[in-house]
């Protein structure tokens, strides 16, 4: 495959996200210069000969074609592979994709770009007052996107658009910063949207993974100025330019988070069930037979300490094609990764494209799911039932969706996924 040219960006650039997952959905080929340094190279006369304002993404044609600014390089890469379909397939289509990139762009990542300066003073002094504004117009724009994905699995028609890759990266970004955990609870279909389109296997590695705030970032007043017997010493000229210029770039590195609190659960009576030991017997055993992992289970399983319970999703009449209601399981296990400790899940798909369900068990902490699995967002869209093991019914099904055999109402299992 022969690159079509280079692209200047990096790895954590929303922009550059789009385009360069647009090349591998179009089957192109764009090259990444080698050992580019941000706020450096891209300062160089050279660079700047061809990029006026330093910029990036910036791209060059093999032709010498050159253009700047990420939403009209995307569109340009996209129109080189016509049937890939991320421009749409009519001019009706054309118009939709061209809507909702801008809507990413204005009414998401803006409000995303001002909040970050905002929490960290990096564009005006700190006011309450603007930061509610911009986050409210923001939540509003969510949820009009959630309304309408509610209905479709892509924006635009049955197949991936650039639409879906701009907002799925302008959303992973406000991901990082302003969607935290009671926003998420808002826009179940906003989240499952951009799941989607980054467990998308050309695009895994592009995207990376998604992040999950519980609280959206929020300004810290600086301490207050002390009066010292001595001036500190002046930083080195060359440092102090440098993170001036950083400053002035919008970028998408992110601060950490502060430390979370302890967990109810921890305060929970010892128990002689080690879950990771079960984790580890599920992983190495034959699930079924002799010395398998279900027998593991039974011999040391403590039923005063965890519970068993069956999951069911609520909406599968939303469900279209199954390995996308595989990712679907894949994000549900992400949004509940903060109870790691306290959870084994086995999920599966069962059925065929447009005629299939999502079901499956969780071994939980505890005698109530509930402190397990609201950690994640759209924990409400699934229907929880706990198993009696002692019941034949429910450990036949306990153990067909452990074995990934499990067939529900005539629809076989097709796909799964574990949590573990």
């Amino acid at each position: 495959m022969s690159s079509i040219g280079t692209l200047w960006t990096t790895p954590q650039q929303g922009k550059g996200k789009i385009i360069r997952a647009a090349a591998a959905l179009g089957g192109l080929q764009v090259d990444l210069p080698e050992h580019y340094v941000h706020f450096e190279d891209n300062k160089k006369p050279e660079f700047l000969a061809k990029f006026p304002h330093g910029k990036i993404p910036a791209f060059e044609g093999k032709d010498g074609f050159k253009l700047f600014e990420g939403s009209a390089i995307a569109r340009y890469v996209a129109s080189l592979a016509p049937n890939s379909n991320l421009l749409g397939t009519s001019t009706k289509e054309a118009a939709l994709v061209d809507q909702w990139v801008s809507f990413a762009d204005s009414e998401i990542g803006s409000f995303t770009g001002v909040i970050f300066g905002l929490v960290n003073g990096r564009i005006t002094p700190y006011t309450k007052p603007v930061h509610t504004h911009f986050a409210e117009r923001q939540l509003r724009s969510l949820k009009t996107l959630d309304t309408i994905l509610a209905t479709r699995t892509f924006l635009v028609n049955e197949r991936i658009s650039l639409a879906d890759l701009t907002v799925a990266a302008e959303i992973q970004r406000a991901m990082n910063v302003t969607i935290d955990a009671p926003i998420r609870a808002q826009i179940p279909n906003v989240i499952r949207h951009v799941e989607t389109i980054v467990n998308q296997p050309q695009l895994k590695e592009i995207y990376g993974e998604l992040q999950y705030l519980e609280k959206a970032l929020a300004f810290t007043p600086p301490p207050k100025e002390k009066k010292e017997a001595k001036p500190a010493a002046a930083p080195a000229p060359k440092a102090e330019k440098k993170k001036k210029e950083e400053e002035e770039e919008e970028e998408d590195d992110i601060p950490k988070e502060e430390p979370k609190a302890k967990n109810p659960l921890d305060s929970l009576p010892k128990s002689s069930f080690n879950l990771e030991d079960w984790k580890r017997a599920y992983s190495n055993k034959d699930t079924r037979g002799p010395d398998g992992a279900l027998e593991w289970f039974y011999q040391n399983y403590d039923p005063e300490g965890f519970s068993v319970w069956r999951v069911d999703f609520k909406y599968n009449n939303e469900l279209t094609q199954t390995f996308m209601s595989s990712n679907q399981i894949g994000g549900f296990f992400n949004r509940l990764e903060a109870s790691r400790k306290y959870l084994f899940g086995s999920m599966g798909v069962l059925g065929e494209t447009n005629n299939s369900i999502i079901s499956g068990v969780l071994i939980a902490r505890g005698q109530d799911i509930k402190p397990v699995v609201d950690v994640a967002p759209d924990w409400e869209s699934y229907e929880y039932k706990r198993l009696d093991l002692n019941n034949p019914e429910d450990k036949a099904f306990f153990e067909a969706a452990l074995a990934w055999d499990l067939e529900v109402d005539g629809k076989k299992w097709v796909d799964g996924k574990n949590f573990k």
